[in-house]
């Protein structure tokens, strides 16, 4: 009568334990990724074999896309061939802070040098034309968990022939190419570090922005130190105090007695603030024999004063209100004055 009993518990406890692991298995299992875009696994890449003309998009596109996605796609090439990568004009991701593209953005490498091409977002314009320098190029799409936009983005890829990818030789060099003269002068005219890096690198500029803020192992200048400061200087601050100090409209006392040639009258206040061109020149063409702040644009203002003058005959003075014209500059400039680039002969 027992041993019947201790089979049936026995078969009783083999279910139970049956049930329980299945139980425990379809809770944790994870469901089945949608493979999207080629793309299963957000930490992998996507090897495309590229033997023609076919698009990368990010997904749902041209509809809002999910939020918390890193997507990457690697295009390979088949023979000699460089692969061109052009933009859907329909292209519109979250967009930047101060200019940057931090959170939702697309970016394009180039594992044959090694380099980011460059990183896009917003909805202002359409990337340009990219070609590959060698048979592989990597697309890479990242969103947060805010703010999705639409459409996304959509890029179509083809094959280019390596006698047709390779770009001609500009008449004007590149910035990288150009010599450290024109380089300086170039750089000299930019009104801000955004700027500076747009020029040196159009397409990728923003990520050589994150570089130049970026906290680095190295040993920290005077200037961190000294200023306490969290990140590197402001060089956009440091330019702009520049040019205040430099050559700018800028308050001078002037006698009016002295401006206006009176002899024969007493002012009162007997100076005023007016506006005139002041600040040095360092900043102009080292090829110019002397560099002079001048003005541009002069306006002529009137200030009321106390006119004090002398009656006739010496009855007195004569005390009244008087408008007195001044000059103000406005704008000023460096004027150059340089050598001259012809010379006689012996």
């Amino acid at each position: 009568m027992i041993l019947p009993l201790l089979l049936l518990l026995a078969s009783l406890l083999q279910q139970y334990g049956s049930k329980a692991e299945t139980s425990h298995v379809s809770k944790f299992h994870l469901p089945t990724i949608k493979e999207q875009n080629g793309v299963q696994d957000s930490q992998l890449e996507k090897i495309l074999t590229v033997s023609g003309e076919g698009m990368v998009t990010s997904p749902d596109f041209p509809h809002t896309y999910p939020r918390n996605t890193a997507l990457v796609w690697r295009l390979v090439a088949t023979g000699n061939m460089r692969i061109q990568l052009t933009f859907d004009e329909k292209f519109g991701l979250e967009d930047p802070e101060d200019g940057i593209c931090k959170y939702d953005f697309v970016e394009i490498e180039d594992p044959t040098e090694k380099a980011v091409l460059g990183r896009w977002c917003g909805s202002q314009s359409v990337p340009a034309t990219h070609v590959s320098k060698g048979s592989q190029i990597r697309i890479r799409f990242i969103s947060d968990e805010y703010f999705p936009s639409e459409p996304g983005f959509c890029i179509r890829y083809s094959l280019l022939p390596v006698s047709v990818s390779e770009p001609e030789v500009p008449a004007v060099p590149p910035p990288s190419l150009q010599g450290i003269e024109e380089l300086s002068e170039a750089v000299a005219a930019l009104g801000t570090v955004e700027e500076v890096m747009k020029y040196l690198e159009p397409e990728r500029w923003q990520l050589d922005m994150e570089e130049l803020y970026k906290p680095t192992w190295h040993i920290l200048g005077k200037s961190f130190i000294h200023n306490k400061k969290a990140r590197g200087a402001d060089l956009n601050l440091l330019r702009e105090e520049v040019r205040l100090y430099s050559c700018t409209p800028r308050n001078f006392s002037v006698s009016l007695r002295e401006e206006l040639k009176r002899t024969d009258a007493i002012f009162w206040p007997s100076c005023l603030l007016v506006k005139r061109c002041g600040g040095n020149c360092a900043c102009c063409s080292h090829r110019c024999y002397d560099c002079q702040c001048v003005p541009a644009r002069v306006t002529k203002k009137y200030h009321e004063v106390l006119l004090l003058k002398h009656r006739s005959g010496g009855r007195g003075l004569q005390k009244s209100m008087t408008d007195v014209p001044l000059e103000h500059h406005e704008e000023c400039v460096c004027e150059l004055f340089c050598f001259s680039s012809t010379s006689t002969g012996s």
